[in-house]
């Protein structure tokens, strides 16, 4: 049986009691925070920067920095100063990707590559064994509360085959309906916003994401 992690959006929170929530989900069992920074260009939505990543590392858990932004790795140094735990890019952002994976590194932080919905897994083959995680989002990048894409599943399973020994987290219209088939296909890390911040428990909700593998 594998340990399923859980890292939720904080996307989908409510940013006038942010610290709060954020309590709300550690104490509720979660692994990470995943924090969602959009710039505007990459996706069409900008979200928050650096200050509010900085003010959610004081809450204690890990944070899941998802950069859905250009030129990541001009910010990369920030963001882990700032308090990130795991740094995740896009492949689709940036033309120096093997450049961008050395930065993350020598920032201290570990290593997450992500793809959208449409791009192959194949096209990460030239960096393997350089990252640590694997992000496929299941739904486009740049908004919340999206469905989840089913094709994403095929994906997922391509992932885990191709790269055995990483995370692959997953990001998109996941909740507690179809995460056993998600974790089934190959993942092993679970992001989830409305599912957990509009749950009525989020513990419990948390709790059947993490246990959806048994």
């Amino acid at each position: 049986m594998q340990k399923v992690l859980v890292s939720p959006s904080i996307l989908s929170a409510d940013f006038a009691n942010l610290e709060r929530d954020c309590n709300l989900i550690k104490n509720a069992g979660a692994d990470y925070i995943h924090c969602d920074v959009m710039d505007g260009l990459f996706v069409p939505n900008i979200s928050f920067g650096l200050p509010v990543v900085e003010s959610i590392s004081k809450i204690g858990l890990p944070l899941d920095v998802h950069l859905m932004i250009v030129h990541p790795q001009n910010y990369v140094q920030r963001f882990v100063e700032a308090g990130a735990s795991i740094v995740t890019f896009h492949l689709e952002a940036t033309e120096d990707v093997r450049g961008t994976i050395e930065l993350i590194k020598q920032c201290g932080a570990k290593v997450g590559v992500s793809i959208r919905p449409n791009t192959p897994v194949e096209l990460l083959l030239p960096y393997k064994g350089m990252f640590d995680l694997l992000l496929v989002m299941s739904v486009e990048p740049g908004f919340g509360g999206q469905s989840f894409l089913p094709h994403s599943l095929q994906k997922i399973a391509t992932a885990r085959q191709l790269f055995p020994d990483v995370i692959i987290e997953v990001d998109g219209g996941i909740g507690e309906q179809n995460a056993k088939q998600v974790v089934d296909a190959g993942a092993n890390m679970l992001v989830a916003g409305s599912a957990v911040f509009k749950s009525s428990n989020v513990a419990k909700t948390i709790a059947n994401l993490k246990n959806c593998a048994n």
